[in-house]
């Protein structure tokens, strides 16, 4: 059992003068059978038990026992604690420091960048994104990476045999078709137009009120090239055209249309899109928590927060004290247990659902090295695949090693999606295909992914609700639940929201 103190202590020995006069934290671990309690009053935890402790250079032991945890506490006190180093954590520390600010991050892995990852290939060095691919080719994305000196390219096209099988039966669908280009073009001019009757959806979310009834319905156009595209959202078909407009909006059309002229998206120059965060990672150096979870969160005081981090491995617990507290996480219940959620807050947050996107990069797949296969089912509307299903199978740089995307409508057990698309390899009949033995390299989730609420709580006003609560009890929000599930665009939102943000 483990036990905090946090609480002005007196220190004995050489201890005593290293020590500010802040809150020190002290950290017990209670072994074996003896029983103890801890009762937490604002940042005061009351301990009774009946072992004798002893406290003494930095060290709390049983007895004279062996030394248990460090004491530690916070050097100084940060302006804003972030909570969460992933695209939106991350960028708000480091224009929060441009700004003068004094930041900390608290991020639960040990790196920074959420789902920008970069997979390094041990054999050839060769290095392949996965999550976040692509940016967007905005000028707030070119001086976001010259800031943290990552140069950026336009992405080439890739140069691949594209096919459609049906992965129920392993085989090739000779009757499904793809767009022409020309129609794509012809539908994506009709779209933006139907887009550009609600402006306020590319900004976030701020709806009015009542929302127009047609953000509310399914989707009626270019259906079957959204399926292919929007990978990650579940059942498109069942999804608000509100959802649908946040994840293909008209930024996206934009860099797709100018990806014929040889522009488009943009990628590092090193095919390495986490050494945007690995360079934001020495900026922000020791202001960084990483491998730590929250505790708990105390934001009863109307001008400070303090925060609890517990760093997983250093067995080392410390007390932040902060101004405001930032949000970027998504907020799903699950992931904000220890805060001090109000009832209204609860009763927001209660109320999203996500879908389950996950990736993996698997050798000894048996696949020719010049092909991607998309999975298409001729017996549904549009060919859409089934989920819980493999959207994609695509080839990396890297001869003899696929990445495979897999969707579902609700989050799945990682073993559930390996075995499927382990199956799903195995049994796709690809013209000189050798012998399948496939097996994963590496296997990462991002889930909770595309949170959403249902079409009676955004025309009940859920969105303006949860924008009000923006810097309320000294908290701020970003995050894809804010806006849409594209590092770029909440790069946008963010910086937006910066002026409030400093103003409180």
């Amino acid at each position: 059992m483990t036990l905090i103190c946090c609480e002005p202590v007196r220190m004995v020995g050489s201890a005593a003068t290293a020590l500010r006069p802040v809150y020190s934290l002290v950290s017990l671990e209670i072994v074996g059978r003896r029983r103890a309690e801890a009762l937490l009053l604002g940042s005061r935890i009351l301990i009774r038990y009946s072992a004798r402790l002893h406290l003494s250079q930095n060290r709390i032991s049983d007895d004279h026992s062996r030394p248990l945890y460090s004491v530690t506490q916070n050097a100084s006190l940060p302006t804003f604690s972030l909570v969460g180093g992933g695209s939106s954590g991350t960028y708000s520390a480091i224009r929060l420091s441009d700004l003068g600010k004094t930041v900390v991050v608290v991020e639960q892995h040990d790196q920074l960048g959420g789902q920008t990852q970069t997979y390094t290939d041990p054999t050839t060095g060769g290095k392949i994104d996965y999550g976040v691919v692509v940016w967007h080719g905005l000028s707030i994305v070119r001086d976001y990476f010259a800031s943290l000196n990552a140069s950026l390219v336009y992405r080439p096209t890739d140069n691949i045999t594209t096919k459609y099988f049906d992965f129920t039966t392993g085989k090739l669908d000779t009757s499904y078709v793809p767009d022409a280009p020309a129609d794509l073009i012809a539908a994506f001019s009709g779209y933006v137009n139907q887009i550009a009757k609600y402006p306020y959806v590319n900004a976030g979310l701020f709806l009015p009120s009542p929302v127009p009834s047609d953000l509310l319905y399914q989707p009626q156009t270019m259906i079957g090239f959204l399926l292919g595209f929007a990978k990650g959202m579940g059942n498109l078909l069942k999804q608000p055209t509100l959802y649908v407009m946040k994840n293909f909006g008209a930024d996206i059309i934009t860099d797709i249309l100018a990806t014929f002229a040889g522009k488009g998206f943009l990628t590092t120059a090193l095919h390495n899109n986490h050494l945007l965060y690995a360079n934001a990672a020495a900026v922000l150096g020791n202001n960084i928590f990483s491998n730590s979870t929250i505790v708990s969160v105390d934001r009863s005081s109307h001008n400070q927060v303090k925060i609890l981090v517990n760093t997983t491995n250093m067995k080392v617990y410390t007390m932040l004290q902060c101004d405001t507290i930032m949000m970027t996480i998504p907020p799903k219940l699950d992931n904000l247990k220890g805060c001090d959620l109000s009832r209204f807050e609860l009763s927001l947050f209660g109320q999203f659902m996500n879908k389950g996107c996950y990736a993996g990069f698997v050798r000894n797949s048996g696949l020719p090295n010049n092909i991607t296969i998309f999975n298409v089912n001729p017996n549904t509307l549009y060919s859409h695949a089934l989920l819980p299903a493999t959207y994609k199978i695509a080839q990396t740089s890297v001869p003899g090693l696929v990445v495979a995307v897999f969707g579902a409508n609700q989050t799945i057990p990682d073993q559930q999606g390996q075995h499927q698309i382990l199956s799903d390899l195995k049994q796709l009949q690809v013209a000189g295909k050798g012998r399948s033995n496939p097996e994963f390299v590496i296997y990462t989730s991002h889930t909770p992914f595309e949170l959403t609420v249902p079409t009676a709580a955004i025309a009940g006003g859920f969105y303006q609700q949860l924008y009000g609560l923006q810097g309320t009890r000294n908290t701020f929000y970003t995050g894809a639940a804010w806006h849409t599930q594209d590092s770029s665009l909440l790069w946008q939102f963010t910086e937006a929201l910066l002026p409030n943000i400093t103003a409180n």
